[in-house]
């Protein structure tokens, strides 16, 4: 993988730049759409690629694992033939799921013993393991395996808690590169994470460590889990300040529209998020000039189009009218078209970002629309 920073924004940190790998370009900043189960729910791969115009996107180590489980996808040719996708994919870890979503979760040096939140049945993730599934899943860039702590969390639990993600990540760093043999021809990266909650003193410490193994890019985790905007944009400020200029930054998780400019603004490159997909389905659509909740009675009789600035073909061919009777009526159109419009919307969103950073006019132009973006319509 290479990564080529284009350009600097005067006024901030934000940054342009394009990822090279596997025969592929990625121009950041980028938003990753969230492929969990090697879907992005309710939309299909065509429009993903086609008209979304997503140029990589994201799915879950967890949740493969557990089904349709490894040799399922191994026999498909890897994950990018499982799901018919042929353009780079990333896999987190999984650590964030094991804590979330599963039950009886007990951490020790050794790794996680967890339950399925599918079935109960018991299981095991090690660093190295988790490195393996990622390498038979076929993975392009994968996650080094991390614990992700809650918020709130107390300092002493938070220092103990990153200290053991760097313990193993030194494994996940070791496996890799001793176990460098791949099921596929696509050459796969590893990215560490920083941890440290929201303590400034522990995320400075983990982003010089985590700097130290020079590796092809790196991300920062533990955000966007309960604390306030203004303490992610405190820590993002923080880390990017050590993280290296020559590789890329990925923020796991985040955000709203708001939060990714603010963080493109503090030199993030790569972002993802299962907002956009997660509201368009309960029927709340991003715009330009704010949010809108289309199950609303004012968009009963409102036959202009969804939006008329976006650039997905759902919004210059469907009414709002029609969409909203679509939701009251449960059907799920609705929901695909929803989905697919808030995907253009932050596609569109980040495209425009990396216009204005070369252009030079980002700062401004990113305050007047996080300004238009926090209205509700």
């Amino acid at each position: 993988m290479q990564f080529k920073l284009e350009k600097t924004d005067k006024n901030s940190k934000a940054r342009v730049g394009k990822i090279v790998i596997n025969n592929h370009t990625i121009n950041t900043p980028i938003f990753m759409p969230v492929g969990t189960c090697a879907s992005v729910k309710a939309v299909h791969q065509h429009e993903l690629a086609n008209d979304i115009n997503a140029e990589i996107i994201l799915a879950n180590t967890y949740h493969l694992y557990l089904r349709p489980k490894e040799e399922i996808i191994n026999k498909a040719g890897g994950l990018h033939k499982f799901m018919n996708w042929n353009k780079p994919i990333l896999t987190d870890s999984g650590g964030f799921q094991v804590y979330s979503l599963s039950n009886r979760v007990k951490i020790k040096e050794e790794g996680v013993n967890f339950k399925s939140h599918i079935d109960g049945s018991n299981h095991f993730f090690s660093p190295e393991k988790v490195i393996d599934i990622q390498r038979n899943i076929g993975a392009d860039i994968i996650m080094a395996f991390d614990e992700c702590t809650p918020y709130p969390c107390d300092y002493s639990y938070a220092k103990k808690s990153m200290e053991m993600t760097h313990r193993w990540l030194k494994r996940c760093v070791s496996h890799f590169e001793n176990n460098s043999n791949n099921l596929y021809v696509n050459k796969q990266v590893l990215f560490p994470i920083v941890q440290g909650s929201t303590y400034k003193d522990l995320r400075k410490e983990s982003a010089k460590i985590i700097s130290e193994y020079n590796l092809t890019g790196n991300a920062i985790g533990g955000l966007s889990v309960g604390e306030t905007d203004s303490e992610m944009y405190s820590m993002t400020d923080i880390v990017t300040d050590i993280l290296p200029k020559d590789k890329p930054r990925y923020l796991m998780g985040v955000g709203s529209p708001i939060n990714i400019l603010e963080n493109i603004a503090l030199g993030i490159d790569m972002f993802d998020c299962v907002m956009p997909s997660r509201n368009a389905r309960n029927g709340f659509l991003f715009t330009i000039n704010g949010t809108i909740n289309i199950k609303n009675k004012k968009w009963e009789k409102d036959y202009s189009l969804i939006c008329e600035y976006g650039n997905s073909y759902v919004d210059k061919t469907y009414s709002k009218s029609y969409l909203r009777h679509l939701f009251m009526s449960n059907e799920i159109l609705g929901k695909q078209i929803a989905t697919i419009h808030n995907l253009s919307f932050y596609l569109n969103i980040v495209d425009e970002a990396r216009n204005r950073i070369r252009d030079g006019s980002f700062y401004s132009w990113k305050n007047k629309i996080v300004k238009k973006l926090n209205v509700r319509l």
